[in-house]
């Protein structure tokens, strides 16, 4: 039986999960703001900084399932420790090198640490909230996983600026290590009165749950839904979106940080409502799955198409983007769906499969605009032009997206 009322002890186990994972995104979007900065301190070009961002991101993403599968074998508490000093390893060697080889292999074991932490978080909400909010609490979990965000986007880039590369990789490995101290301490994988995994739940077998969500549309929807409404988000967020501001629209690191605030607390305001319309949808939510990120894309198109234009283009950029973050939740969409048809038993590892689409779009697309970038501007100084042009790399990837989002749509349409 279900859980029936939230208590305090819910709250507090779900926060303290919530500072892993917000320090995750810390660690993750961290390159978003120091791509300019890494350039210089390991002297390499766009499609070399590009491969520590699709490094990472394709490591999280393969991670998904396996660990996915981990989640549901050993429970929230073990994973988000493990994974929070896994983080903290990767990020405290990244600090102290100067080599681009052992920098990859750092952001490897971040892309590791990281895959573990959404998906620890999704396995706590229906063990210890009513299933009716947790719609709400996963969309609440996405847009607070954003003070990440925001902690990379200002104190971070401040640092950054101020105190150089070490001291402030360092404190993102030192914040890794506390957060695993909070989840050890706090965080329980089932209340005490609560229904334990039961035996066989645990011990059933690995091919089963591959075979399990490898055949099930419902994930296949999902990892597209994800893709195509939180991809673009994720390259803009993750490496390009501070070079594209900077060297492109020649914005400075107050307003860069002004930029991606906003769209953090956006995204803070948008996120739980997004949350109630899929509670209230149900099996309908796929139709604004298909049609949100179509809307985002023309409002990428306008980004692009106008910024240059405007002498000031930081209010400009910034109500674009604001207007985006109405859109990107609708990638956890597939979550709910997920969550609602599949076995408990695969339900996590379902919801792993999910959340690698986004990071596979960033994986093939941050490197197609690093590519791109590099051809266009033949060795010259970055402009907002090589930028226009790099980003096409990131519209054939979003493409390939939509395509698979509207084969699923089509055939859950013709077995309903």
């Amino acid at each position: 039986m279900g859980v029936e009322k939230v208590s305090g002890k819910a709250v507090v186990v779900w926060l303290a999960a919530m500072c892993v994972y917000i320090v995750a995104i810390a660690g993750r979007t961290s390159f978003g703001v120091a791509g300019v900065h890494a350039i210089d301190h390991f002297g390499i070009d766009a499609s070399r900084l590009a491969v520590f961002t699709s490094v990472q991101v394709g490591v999280y993403a393969l991670a998904q399932i396996p660990m996915g599968m981990l989640v549901d074998r050993f429970g929230a508490r073990k994973l988000l420790l493990t994974g929070a000093l896994i983080m903290a390893a990767g990020q405290l060697i990244l600090a102290f090198t100067d080599s681009y080889s052992i920098a990859i292999f750092a952001r490897v074991l971040i892309g590791v640490g990281d895959s573990s932490a959404f998906l620890s978080v999704m396995r706590i909400l229906p063990m210890w909230f009513p299933l009716a909010w947790t719609p709400v609490l996963q969309q609440l979990t996405g847009a607070f996983g954003f003070v990440g965000q925001f902690f990379s986007a200002v104190p971070f880039l401040y640092m950054l600026n101020a105190s150089g590369w070490t001291l402030s990789f360092a404190s993102l490995g030192a914040a890794g290590i506390i957060v695993a101290v909070a989840a050890a301490l706090l965080v329980r994988d089932v209340p005490a009165d609560g229904e334990p995994v039961r035996r066989g739940e645990a011990s059933i077998s690995i091919a089963f749950r591959l075979k399990s969500v490898l055949t099930s549309l419902y994930c296949w929807q999902g990892v597209f839904n994800h893709w195509v409404s939180m991809g673009p988000v994720m390259v803009f967020l993750l490496l390009w979106g501070t070079p594209m501001l900077t060297l492109g629209l020649e914005m400075n690191n107050a307003e860069v940080g002004t930029v991606l605030t906003i769209f953090g607390i956006a995204t803070v305001i948008t996120s739980p409502l997004t949350g109630i319309v899929s509670a209230r949808l149900g099996v309908r939510r796929s139709i604004i799955g298909f049609i949100a990120p179509m809307v985002q894309a023309a409002l990428w198109l306008i980004l692009f198409a106008f910024a240059d234009q405007i002498a000031r283009p930081l209010v400009f950029v910034s109500a674009v983007l604001f207007a985006i973050s109405f859109s990107s939740p609708v990638a956890n969409f597939g979550f709910d769906t997920i969550r609602e048809k599949l076995d408990r038993r695969i339900m996590v590892a379902g919801t792993g499969m999910a959340n690698m689409g986004a990071y596979i779009c960033a994986m093939l697309a941050t490197q197609l605009i690093g590519f791109l970038l590099d051809w266009n501007a033949q060795g010259h100084a970055y402009t907002w032009s090589d930028f226009q042009v790099a980003w096409l790399g990131l519209a054939v990837v979003w493409l390939a997206g939509m395509i698979g989002l509207a084969i699923c749509f089509k055939l859950q349409r013709s077995r309903a």
